[in-house]
């Protein structure tokens, strides 16, 4: 269970400035141990919820299952797109991106919005495909390419 065959990659970044705005997507972001993303609505809750992160290889599956041809990973509003590694587990876990380690907390589920991003059905095309919450442990700046790691 701990042997991961390869790191992954940040492929996107975006920010979600305020509820049902459209999201920002960035180049790089600051982020805020125990907190949150610069510029992201979600900075300051919990932390649970810091970071949310969802696979590239899910992306085709939720489009096929949703009737698109694809889905662009700001309609999903997660924060990070992930290649190269399997998030879920991940899930209770530590692991860096870049400078950053976060901590797995838990699946990150969809919810009803998804019905309008995607159209009918779309919150059950995204069932087991949500992705991953993540908390801040020691912040630092997320950039498109940076590499993912298991620790």
């Amino acid at each position: 269970m701990a042997t991961l065959p390869r790191g992954g990659r940040v492929e996107w970044i975006g920010l979600r400035p305020a509820r049902e705005t459209t999201m920002v997507a960035v180049d790089a972001v600051r982020a805020t141990a125990g907190g949150g993303l610069d510029g992201d609505r979600y900075k300051g809750s919990n932390g649970e919820r810091g970071v949310t992160l969802i696979q590239a290889e899910h992306l085709p599956v939720i489009a096929a299952l949703a009737g698109h041809d694809v889905v662009a990973p700001a309609t999903l509003r997660r924060n990070l797109l992930v290649s190269g590694i399997p998030l879920v587990a991940l899930k209770g876990r530590r692991f860096r991106i870049g400078d950053v380690v976060l901590e797995g907390t838990e699946s990150c589920d969809p919810c009803s919005r998804m019905e309008a991003a995607l159209g009918p059905g779309g919150f059950n095309a995204m069932r087991g495909h949500g992705g991953l919450c993540a908390r801040i442990v020691e912040g630092g700046t997320l950039r498109l390419g940076d590499v993912v790691q298991a620790l």
